[in-house]
């Protein structure tokens, strides 16, 4: 038997690229961790559609997709393709375990949730001739004993990080925006800690690239977490809230242990907002306190803003620009608002009949999908245009870099600074092709 496991590439839905990157950012992990879980009788393939064609002709047995909502209409191609020629295709992630009836008018079987347990069971399901179309937990699995995920099925040299990985899933908090909450069940777990550092044991790299959505969530984990890391010398980012501020020993600790760069969710400066969002552990007045402490303890922070909420008005891109320059936040990251399927601010969306765009490849932050209160639809995209080429213009860059050069920091802004400009770009194209 032979699986072929594709994460779909949101650039492709509408034909090739123009331009087909030599690296990726991340790996894709959850395809890995299916492979792993997948029996060793078994054959398996990945392909990362970012960077390599879909191999259509491809001689297999099942082929399995996942899928963010933005990449859900690029899936649903690849998988009427290959059920054209018969063969049968299965499909997880955010967006079908959100829209399952929307994903089963293109595949035959969708995975609800966390693949352990699950994909095992498909499997035997699908060699008896028994396949059925839902998958689904009656209960959260648990973390313990999970196998490492398959690296070897890819090349990792053609990623910026490659050595990534998970000590923790869920997030303790219900934000209406986040698909989290809804995917891992407003759960919080934890993988055994010596589980987790036989892994990076087997890592060659560094540093590490923690995906957890909240790697701080429970604090007695993660000061014993940081503490086992500290030995190991590797370095590491991941992604924390605000809340780290009540546990001021935690960012030091994490600094000990090789922490260089935190992904946090700023965002917004607006506290009406915030309260909005169901936010309300981010205090606006904190900000500073936050970003001045990681920095003493030479943390990076990838602050993460969106606009399009209900309280912004026009200036709200120069205000926001403004802060990330003054309190010099290393890797500023903007989106607009994004009512994603499954989460309780699409349900409000739809209840006050604000959704605007059904497109899914536009549900990526990138584009206006739902009626915003005081912006209109061509203020919110130019201004999102606008922040993003001020701060990743070489004067932005500097400016909130050079007080504090490190590095690294330089290197994922110059990375920025390209991307930036070749999206610009291809808004131009776009606009200048209607």
């Amino acid at each position: 038997m032979d699986i072929y496991l594709v994460a779909p590439d949101t650039l492709r839905t509408y034909g090739e690229p123009a331009h087909q990157p030599k690296k990726g950012l991340f790996p894709p992990l959850a395809l890995m961790t299916v492979a792993a879980l997948t029996p060793p009788q078994i054959g398996v393939t990945i392909t990362d559609e970012a960077l390599e064609p879909v191999d259509f002709d491809r001689d297999t047995d099942l082929v399995g997709l996942t899928a963010m909502t933005s990449a859900a209409p690029r899936a649903y191609q690849i998988a009427d393709r290959f059920r054209q020629r018969g063969i049968a295709v299965v499909m997880g992630g955010m967006h079908a375990s959100a829209l399952p009836e929307e994903a089963l008018q293109h595949v035959d079987a969708v995975v609800i949730g966390e693949a352990e347990g699950l994909w095992p069971r498909l499997l035997e399901d699908f060699e008896a001739g028994n396949l059925q179309k839902i998958y689904r937990h009656e209960q959260f699995p648990s973390l313990a004993g999970l196998p490492v995920p398959r690296r070897d099925l890819l090349d990792l040299s053609r990623y910026w990080g490659p050595d990534t990985l998970q000590a923790t899933r869920g997030c303790p908090y219900d934000c209406s925006f986040c698909t989290v909450s809804t995917f891992f069940g407003r759960t919080y777990r934890t993988r055994p800690i010596d589980e987790v550092v036989a892994e990076i044991e087997q890592l060659k790299g560094k540093p590490l690239i923690f995906v957890d959505d909240n790697i701080m969530g429970k604090p007695s984990y993660a000061e014993k977490l940081f503490e086992r890391l500290k030995d190991l010398k590797k370095g590491f980012f991941a992604q924390a809230s605000t809340t780290m501020l009540k546990t001021p020993r935690l960012i030091a600790n994490a600094a000990a242990a090789g922490c260089e760069a935190l992904f946090v969710g700023l965002e917004t400066l607006c506290p009406q907002n915030l309260a909005d969002i169901g936010k309300s552990i981010n205090v606006v007045e904190k900000y500073r306190e936050l970003i001045n402490r990681l920095h003493g303890n030479g943390i990076a922070i990838v602050g993460a803003f969106m606009f399009g909420l209900d309280h912004d008005d026009e200036d709200v891109f120069e205000r926001t620009a403004e802060f990330a320059e003054e309190t010099q936040i290393d890797v500023p990251q903007f989106t607009i608002l994004t009512p994603l399927p499954g989460t309780r601010f699409y349900a409000q969306m739809e209840r006050e009949g604000r959704i605007i765009e059904r497109d899914w490849t536009k549900y990526n932050g990138n584009h206006v999908c739902f009626r915003p209160r005081q912006l209109s639809i061509e203020k919110l995209e130019g201004g999102l245009e606008w922040i993003y080429e001020h701060c990743y213009s070489w004067r932005g860059i500097i400016k909130r870099t050079a007080r504090r050069f490190k590095p690294l920091v330089w290197t994922v802004n110059q990375i920025y600074h390209r991307r930036v400009r070749g999206w610009l770009a291809r808004q131009t194209s776009i606009a200048t092709s209607q």
